[in-house]
């Protein structure tokens, strides 16, 4: 079977302000904060490599039917709290897709983007771990692109809900079309292509 190159895209998943205000108190605030200057820094050398660059934000609305459930209304769409968070610096060239659900497939047009310039493999970071980073990851398996899950790159409410997601999707059947890898990791498999 012949190799075929990897053409990557970085996709960053729910950086929103939302999640970073101290003023409510959220437990994935820490972990959030934790992987800022991971994603920075891994964004930076994909806009180096000219790879695309893709946020992709919760955008909810008020009446939305997932807040019928236990979860609080947050990352509204419209509003300063579902805008990207200023310290991952967003570039003219990058793309900005607010979503309506977890993955940054859904109802996005993100896959048509990927397509139209020739990505095969999402390299998906951000928040959180259980929800819109292993939904996209798996949505776009789903769409045939090969997924990473960039595990120094993404974060939940807790350590061990971050460990557990990843333990449970680091060897799987769809291996290696689904991987999870640190940042160093993927760059060094993007570099031996």
């Amino acid at each position: 079977m012949k190799k075929t190159r990897n053409n990557p895209a970085i996709l960053v998943i729910d950086m929103v302000k939302d999640y970073f205000d101290s003023q409510r108190k959220l437990k994935i605030t820490p972990f959030a904060q934790s992987i800022i200057n991971p994603i920075k820094d891994l964004a930076a050398q994909f806009r180096m490599k000219g790879w695309p660059v893709i946020f992709s934000t919760d955008a909810y609305r008020e009446d939305d039917f997932i807040f019928t459930g236990r979860m609080e209304p947050e990352s509204l769409a419209g509003t300063e709290g579902a805008q990207i968070i200023d310290e991952l610096e967003k570039k003219p060239n990058d793309l900005w897709l607010p979503k309506p659900r977890f993955s940054a497939f859904f109802q996005t047009g993100l896959e048509k983007y990927l397509h139209e310039r020739e990505v095969n493999l999402c390299a998906v970071t951000g928040l959180a771990t259980p929800f819109c980073v292993l939904t996209t990851a798996l949505d776009a398996i789903c769409h045939d692109f090969k997924s990473v899950i960039v595990s120094d790159c993404s974060a939940a409410v807790s350590e061990e809900a971050h460990i557990t997601i990843l333990k449970a999707y680091r060897q799987t059947a769809l291996f290696p079309l689904l991987k999870v890898s640190t940042a160093s990791e993927l760059l060094a498999d993007l570099g031996n292509n």
